[in-house]
């Protein structure tokens, strides 16, 4: 359920507020209703900016789906890294039109983002339809099975997390 008029967002007040405690990394009264007192007004500042709440269907496979994101960005940087160490002419750049099987904006903006997270690959563009994501790759040899890729460790569990 969606919070009420003073707590718009009580999920996202409480991680701001958790946050704020883990930056400052005091637990006073001071630092303690500063932090409660900013988590309260940020989400009423930015209410405006949320138009449409983000509904989660399947919390277990968004831990499960961030714990692959966090994997993949790791083994990025290492394949990252030897490519650009190594010499130039091995790289194989390409732009990849990939369909999308999404239709929730927030999911194809989560998996654009998720794109752009992993070294090596930047989301370039969706289309006005939303049916195709564009993707910038460093390194490519297989387009279609790039597609497969994103589409099984991302879009799909996406597809799970968020309704459409």
């Amino acid at each position: 359920m969606l919070g009420s008029r003073w707590l718009p967002y009580p999920g996202m007040s409480l991680l701001l507020w958790a946050v704020w405690l883990l930056l400052v990394n005091k637990i006073t009264l001071d630092h303690v209703l500063l932090g409660a007192l900013l988590a309260w007004l940020m989400p009423q500042v930015t209410r405006l900016f949320w138009p449409a709440v983000p509904r989660l269907r399947r919390f277990d496979r968004l831990l499960a789906f961030l714990g692959v994101v966090h994997w993949d960005i790791l083994v990025a940087n290492v394949t990252v890294a030897r490519l650009i160490l190594g010499p130039p002419s091995k790289l194989r750049p390409a732009f990849v039109e990939m369909p999308l099987d999404l239709d929730n904006d927030f999911a194809i903006t989560v998996l654009a983002n998720t794109i752009s997270l992993t070294p090596g690959t930047v989301s370039a563009d969706v289309s006005e339809d939303r049916k195709t994501l564009l993707v910038h790759v460093l390194d490519v040899d297989d387009a279609q099975a790039l597609i497969r890729h994103i589409k099984y460790r991302y879009e799909r569990p996406l597809r799970e997390v968020f309704p459409c």
